[in-house]
């Protein structure tokens, strides 16, 4: 089977589409943006999931935990930080070998 023959099929199909002509009109129908925009925003809408409408939660109780932690432990930090240097340093910086 050869492709290239002119009597196979892909071939004369291929020489009937190079001679039609399109001449339909090539713009879309009226308000069709408008319609795809709001089919888009409606969709999006119902689309959340469980896992998005728990991040911002789960982002703000991290948040606190981590500032909870901070506040609970600083008074421990800043005696290991006098007691290693001698002198009241900032804890992060002695903690950090600077």
């Amino acid at each position: 089977m050869n492709a290239n023959d002119p009597r196979h099929p892909w071939s004369r199909l291929v020489v009937v589409a190079r001679r039609f002509r399109d001449d339909r009109e090539l713009e879309p129908p009226y308000a069709f943006a408008v319609r795809v925009a709001a089919l888009s925003q409606a969709r999006s809408d119902r689309a959340f999931s469980l896992l998005e409408r728990l991040a911002p939660r789960a982002v703000g109780v991290a948040s606190l935990l981590a500032l909870l932690s901070l506040v609970v432990n600083y008074p421990a930090l800043s005696a290991v930080a006098a007691d290693e240097a001698g002198v009241e340093e900032e804890p992060v910086l002695v903690l950090l070998g600077d």
